[in-house]
């Protein structure tokens, strides 16, 4: 069987939020996590919008043009995901993990200000 020429990336993009939008409701269930109100809604709408239009929001500000999901909403998804699976969050770029506890020194000079006064003669 012949295909009918290259695959369309706004169809490839829409499975793959569909499929992402399952997989995060299917894990849920599965682990018996209950999810709010609020997060059931969100997967429910989001699916919704998917199937209707190809993506799930308008601006084309908020996300990448061949992408079905905005970034805030994979980022929503990405953390009921880790929900689903038991961990505390999904975890970002900036998250407070063991690389960035907060126990560094605030900018500026370094060393108490008695270690940076010129010495006595």
């Amino acid at each position: 069987m012949k295909r009918k020429g290259p695959p369309d990336p706004r169809e490839a993009a829409k499975r793959a939020a569909l499929n992402a939008l399952r997989r995060a409701k299917r894990a849920a269930d599965k682990a018996g996590v209950e999810l709010s109100q609020w997060e059931g809604e969100f997967l429910d709408s989001v699916a919704q919008r998917v199937k209707t239009y190809g993506r799930a929001f308008a601006d084309p500000d908020k996300g990448a043009p061949g992408t079905s999901l905005s970034m805030m909403q994979g980022v929503k998804l990405k953390e009921i995901a880790a929900k689903a699976a038991g961990k505390d969050k999904a975890g970002g770029r900036f998250g407070r993990g063991p690389r960035n506890s907060g126990s560094r020194k605030a900018f500026g000079r370094k060393g108490s200000a008695a270690a940076r006064t010129k010495p006595e003669r």
